[in-house]
């Protein structure tokens, strides 16, 4: 356990920053529930796989290709419906709606776990900066396509980060989405997390009425496969630290696991979440107006491409 884990101890739901997603989906029988995780072949989103299928669940796994879907569905103990999703790809998401469609199961849950981070270069697609258009863009094409296939009382939990207070000052760069007005890899990481937490608020908002929740989600500070564009000096110094403070990824996908499970959690439907308990955002991170305008360029966005 880390250092940070010792320190910090549980919070008001029981759980807190040690707590793993096997320990808060402790007792659970999830038999005959479908739940779709994007990214579901490494990291975070291979654990919250492997533990939603231990507790019964079916998981409809996405990830880019066919292939490494249908390994990460071969080493978990449970079943696995493999189905390939290129977030940054409109079309290829498009046809990973149909797939979803075709299985023919309602979705208890969805969980946008996949994204990019800090790339050192700007790159594009479709006229967008990357991390933009993966982490937000196609996550909302996703979520949106499937919301008639989402139960009465389903869940959406999308992966946000504490990352997103390194948001532009701005919150998000409305004139500078293309990133060719000048680029930040943090910055711009920090405003497609911003993102995701402001899509995670509105889309709660907008299920007002129903049982349907949505969750927005910090899943703490991981050394895993999400830092594979961060360089050999970057990496070098997480390897030092990481026995003192960074999560596990078992800790790491607690957060996740809790949201799209745990029967306390829709008692807190739309907040943003971070070691298994609510926790608070940037300004921007609660500015409804903002959320309102993303939700507008975001529908323009997706009508577009």
């Amino acid at each position: 356990m880390s250092l940070f884990a010792t320190l910090k101890g549980a919070g008001p739901s029981g759980f807190g920053y040690g707590s793993t997603a096997e320990q808060v989906s402790a007792g659970l029988n999830l038999k005959g529930k479908t739940m779709l995780v994007t990214g579901c072949n490494s990291g975070l989103g291979f654990e919250t796989t492997r533990v939603l299928t231990m507790r019964g669940a079916r998981v409809i796994g996405l990830a880019r290709t066919v292939d490494k879907a249908e390994r990460a569905g071969a080493r978990v103990n449970g079943e696995v419906l493999p189905v390939a999703c290129e977030l940054s790809e409109p079309a290829s998401v498009r046809a990973a709606i149909l797939r979803v469609k075709e299985l023919g199961h309602s979705l208890d849950v969805i969980i946008c776990n996949a994204g990019i981070m800090a790339l050192p270069k700007l790159k594009q697609r479709h006229g967008y900066e990357l991390q933009f258009f993966t982490n937000h863009i196609g996550h909302s094409i996703l979520v949106l396509g499937l919301l008639d296939q989402l139960s009465d009382d389903g869940r959406v939990v999308v992966l946000s980060s504490a990352a997103h207070r390194g948001a532009p000052r701005s919150g998000i760069e409305f004139d500078n989405l293309s990133g060719e007005r000048g680029y930040s890899s943090w910055k711009m990481y920090g405003q497609s997390k911003l993102a995701n937490l402001l899509f995670a608020k509105e889309l709660a908002l907008r299920l007002m009425g129903s049982k349907k929740t949505v969750y927005a989600i910090h899943p703490g500070v991981i050394h895993t496969n999400l830092a594979r564009h961060m360089g050999g000096v970057v990496n070098a110094a997480m390897a030092v630290v990481k026995p003192l403070v960074l999560k596990s990824v078992a800790q790491g996908a607690a957060t996740q696991v809790y949201c799209a499970v745990h029967p306390d959690a829709p008692q807190n439907n739309g907040e943003y979440w971070a070691d298994c308990n609510v926790a608070r955002t940037s300004r921007h991170g609660r500015d409804g107006a903002l959320a309102k305008r993303l939700w507008q360029e975001t529908e323009r966005i997706i009508a577009a491409v």
